[in-house]
């Protein structure tokens, strides 16, 4: 499934080969993907032709296998993954793009660079009856990616060194003297400050965290793994902003961790996209539909992700949840990281 150097290098050959084909969905300005009848069965039969597909993903390996495995199943289509973080899948797929020699099929990351990616003209926009079945804001007007999961912030603590009836139930509750020396945010969350302070006002969000760090104090750590495990180490007792679902998969692990929200919870999304150059275009799209679809969304749910899906249940159901826009986050990233890093220097 994981593709070596060597396969890339096969990879890119095949995309030269494919450049001469008469018929290439991923040349096209948009398409609407047929869902029955004739045309859609010369997408299938043009897709196992094709043969096999490359995926890049942000998606953990243990998780991806459980996602991929249902679709070749089903078509007989090989999906070669490439995993990475979502700066360097972005950077890589402009970057061959540039050197005219891309060789992605299908993308999936954060939303911040899949708006990124579709604002360099690098995505497919696809109409899909699958999208109906997609909540709220799954799919921008543009429709060059769709939304597969959120990533939601939620609140967490040990429960050994935190008290159920103590936690906070709003946000100014953390300016508490309890909590001195108690707090933990990780140190590239500044989206989800700079959505706290617009619910509050920016006058009264800005005095709330300053208020916050120069009282209380917050250990900034980097990368939420560390700091879902020194919360579960009680290092930190309470950690402000880790994802939902890596808790919970914590505690099946016999942590002393648990969750809670102040709502409304702060999510963002995960997008999928067809590249618009990919060289398997027709697989490229029935992976697409594949990842939309209700039983992958079943598999994204039981991983422990919020799926997009109305068909299916949440592990989130009750929360509020406020879906942060990519547009909105991605054109105020360099001035929301900026003072979230001014904010933690007490400035």
């Amino acid at each position: 499934m994981w593709l070596t150097d060597m396969q890339f290098s096969a990879r890119l050959a095949r995309f030269l080969a494919a450049a001469c084909a008469a018929l290439s969905l991923g040349a096209l300005a948009q398409t609407t993907i047929p869902s029955g009848g004739e045309a859609r069965q010369r997408i299938i039969e043009a897709a196992k032709k094709e043969a096999s597909l490359l995926f890049y993903t942000t998606t953990p390996t243990e998780y991806v296998k459980d996602l991929v495995e249902p679709f070749e199943k089903q078509y007989g289509i090989k999906v070669h993954v490439w995993r990475a973080r979502s700066e360097v899948i972005l950077q890589r797929v402009i970057g061959e793009a540039r050197a005219n020699k891309p060789i992605v099929d299908v993308v999936q990351s954060i939303a911040p660079p899949m708006e990124t990616l579709h604002r360099e003209g690098l995505l497919l926009p696809i109409s899909s009856a699958i999208h109906k079945d997609l909540g709220a804001g799954a799919v921008p007007g543009h429709r060059a990616w769709a939304s597969t999961l959120r990533y939601v912030f939620v609140q967490a603590y040990n429960t050994t060194k935190v008290a159920r009836e103590e936690l906070p139930k709003t946000y100014t509750d953390l300016l508490h003297p309890r909590w001195k020396g108690r707090l933990g945010i990780e140190s590239s969350d500044h989206e989800w400050v700079s959505s706290i302070i617009k619910d509050m006002g920016e006058d009264a969000g800005t005095r709330f965290f300053r208020e916050l760090v120069r009282g209380n104090g917050l250990s900034v750590r980097t990368g939420h793994p560390l700091l879902l495990n020194l919360t579960a180490s009680a290092e930190v007792p309470l950690a402000l902003t880790v994802y939902q679902y890596s808790v919970e998969q914590a505690k099946k692990k016999g942590s002393a961790i648990e969750w809670f929200a102040i709502e409304p919870a702060v999510a963002i999304a995960d997008g999928i996209a067809v590249a618009r150059k990919a060289p398997s275009p027709n697989a490229a799209l029935l992976f697409y539909e594949h990842m939309l679809g209700t039983e992958s969304q079943r598999t994204v749910a039981r991983i422990g992700y919020v799926p997009t899906s109305t068909k299916v249940d949440s592990p989130l159901t009750g929360v509020r949840l406020k879906v942060l826009e990519a547009g909105a986050l991605l054109d105020e990233q360099d001035s929301s990281l900026s003072r979230f890093e001014a904010l933690l220097q007490g400035k």
